[in-house]
């Protein structure tokens, strides 16, 4: 009887002991978190009006760098650094008298020529006519004949070599080939130029300007029915962003697209052109273009505090309503307070649009609110 008890008692304490192990175990257990309270955007397609932006260099339709064509000391300059030139405006001389002298020499050498063409032509003349009443030998006849071709050859000779020294007396003189406005002197008065070596001055259209940028081959078809349109003639689709980041006054137009595409970036330059009436734009600035992209496709939009940036990528957190879950998305332009999503979402999901410090994959959810879609701003 007393081991019967004794087994008992055994077997009730083997019970207590391991109900109070699984109590403290339960005990020690750390509490699930609490849902994280968020609001939620519901993604929704919209038409947008917004610009894309594209880096851009300023240059002159026309540029071109003033060298001489004869070699000579310069004796003339006859503008002002940095002004706005003339076509057919003198801009320098270089020393006239050796070319003048040599100018002289060639036309006084045509009057002999042309002196001795004349006695070549009456002997021929002369021989011709004794000829005709057989007064002369035939052959005297040929050689008048051969002296006065000599002297017509001699003749166009001298013609070019006047010509010629002509060119380089003209030479002398520098003249702006177009409108447009001149930089600083590079030779001063006095200095010994070559032809075709020493740089004098480099000249550049200035109205309008031009504005070139490169453009992704992918949006080829869009600039091009742009350029077939004409648009940008009368609006503001081409606006022009200064280094400064002020917005430059006059809207622009494309003028041409490049012949065709760099293999090795897989883009293609579009030139577009901008009035310059005030000279505020100088050739080889950097700018930006915005393009206005007016495109009929709808684009997915959500609020932009739902992207996360992290190390150069962008997420959002989406939520079945009890889970959140990490998304990476691809993004278009900003629009206000909206975003463009290119990849990475689906029309009528959920993305999280605050809490989302408190947030990580698979984190409970609790939705407080669901934020309504905003009319689709455009972009400034």
């Amino acid at each position: 009887m007393n081991k019967h008890l004794s087994w008992a008692i055994i077997i009730i304490s083997a019970g207590w002991l391991l109900s109070s192990c699984k109590d403290d175990k339960a005990n020690t257990q750390p509490a699930a978190p609490p849902p994280v309270p968020v609001n939620v955007y519901t993604v929704t397609k919209g038409r947008a009006s917004y610009y894309d932006q594209y880096p851009a260099t300023i240059t002159p339709l026309n540029q071109v760098d003033l060298r001489p064509q004869v070699n000579g000391y310069l004796t003339g300059v006859f503008f002002k650094d940095g002004s706005r030139v003339r076509k057919g405006q003198k801009l320098y001389t270089i020393d006239q008298q050796q070319y003048m002298a040599n100018y002289q020499q060639a036309q006084a050498n045509l009057q002999v020529q042309e002196t001795n063409l004349m006695k070549a032509q009456k002997d021929a003349d002369r021989y011709h006519e004794l000829e005709k009443h057989d007064a002369i030998a035939k052959q005297q006849v040929d050689y008048a004949d051969a002296a006065l071709e000599a002297a017509k050859k001699q003749v166009a000779a001298a013609k070019a070599n006047v010509a010629s020294v002509q060119t380089g007396l003209r030479y002398t003189t520098i003249f702006a080939p177009f409108d447009g406005t001149i930089g600083i002197s590079q030779a001063k008065l006095g200095t010994a130029v070559s032809a075709g070596q020493t740089l004098l001055n480099t000249i550049s259209s200035d109205d309008p300007m031009a504005v070139d940028v490169a453009i992704d081959q992918k949006d080829l078809y869009r600039f091009t029915q742009l350029q077939k349109k004409g648009a940008g003639r009368k609006d503001s689709t081409f606006k022009l962003i200064l280094p400064g980041g002020e917005t430059y006054p006059y809207p622009g137009q494309i003028y041409t697209i490049d012949r065709a595409v760099d293999p090795q970036t897989g883009t293609i330059k579009a030139r577009l052109l901008f009035p310059n009436k005030e000279s505020d734009l100088k050739a080889g600035m950097t700018a930006n273009v915005q393009i206005l992209n007016n495109a009929n496709t709808e684009k997915l939009l959500i609020p932009h505090k739902a992207v996360v940036e992290q190390m150069g990528e962008y997420f959002v957190y989406t939520t079945d309503g009890k889970f959140a879950h990490q998304k990476k998305v691809s993004l278009g332009a900003r629009i206000g307070g909206q975003v463009i999503i290119n990849e990475g979402l689906n029309e009528g999901e959920q993305v999280i649009t605050d809490g989302l410090q408190k947030l990580k994959e698979g984190a409970p959810v609790q939705v407080a609110q669901t934020e309504q879609a905003a009319a689709p701003a455009t972009a400034r």
